[in-house]
């Protein structure tokens, strides 16, 4: 069966991106950012995936206010990727494992989770600026499973139902019959951040060390939490911990923190890495 080598969540800030394409990871704004994902990638290049199942959100390429789907799942050979504006990195498309995104849509139907399943399906910076920040200016090496959650639009899921989603996902990951599959889940966006309003800015740094502190090992302290109570602790956007809940959950057995990073602030975010692998 297919083995889940490691757990790996990320922020997935734009202007990231931008710096990558100015070069200016040493520029003494950007340069803690950049020096603190050398462990991750150290780690990524010893555990060495070959797929990735990525829960991120996707913002208004696929889905937009007048058709905003709680879950959906890219189910495609390919990937194209879209800037939108920011002038962002971009490998020229990215392979999906369609057949595990397919199998995977039919345990979730199974386990009575209901998906929208893209069948093509366009990947923005929540996508292609994590592979970019851990695989620099090189193709993407590893094939992807994309897992749209809703962070927009209310009624969002609560950390509790994406912990639901997470593992069910796992559950059909254990299933998954390719012996030399080594799987790596990841969830993108937060920590901590606002971008409109009177709170344009707010970041919350106990609350990010507490998340980060819990999705280790102990997933039951996030079911407290409504959608509407992560939105006032962590900022409109810092609903996106959500995507790291699933991604935790999509691994039953207990793990152990292999790295953990927070620089503050990376633009108006708590910018946070947490990457985990099983205990």
């Amino acid at each position: 069966m297919a083995k889940v080598v490691g757990v790996v969540d990320i922020s997935h800030v734009p202007s990231i991106g931008v710096a990558i394409k100015n070069g200016k990871q040493e520029d003494p704004y950007w340069k803690p950012w950049f020096d603190g994902l050398k462990p991750v990638r150290e780690w990524l290049g010893n555990i060495k995936p070959t797929t990735a199942v990525i829960f991120y959100n996707d913002h208004g390429m696929n889905f937009f206010l007048d058709a905003m789907p709680t879950f959906a799942i890219g189910c495609a050979p390919k990937y194209e990727a879209v800037d939108e504006g920011w002038g962002l990195p971009l490998f020229s498309g990215y392979p999906g494992n369609e057949p595990l995104s397919w199998h995977i849509r039919e345990a979730l139907h199974t386990a009575e989770i209901d998906m929208v399943v893209c069948q093509e399906m366009l990947v923005d910076h929540a996508v292609t600026l994590p592979i970019e920040m851990f695989w620099p200016k090189q193709e993407c090496p590893v094939k992807i499973v994309p897992i749209n959650i809703n962070t927009v639009l209310f009624p969002t899921p609560t950390p509790s139902r994406c912990e639901k989603l997470g593992k069910a996902v796992g559950d059909a990951i254990a299933k998954w019959d390719a012996p030399n599959e080594k799987i790596l889940i990841m969830g993108t966006g937060g920590l901590s951040h606002q971008l409109e309003g009177k709170r344009a800015g707010f970041i919350n740094k106990k609350f990010d060390f507490q998340c980060m502190d819990n999705l280790v090992n102990n997933l039951e302290w996030f079911r407290q939490y409504t959608s509407e109570d992560c939105v006032e602790l962590a900022g409109t956007q810092g609903l996106e911990i959500i995507n790291w809940v699933a991604s935790r959950a999509a691994y039953p057995g207990q793990m152990k923190q292999v790295y953990r990073f927070n620089h503050i602030p990376v633009s108006n975010t708590s910018g946070s890495i947490l990457a985990l692998e099983p205990a």
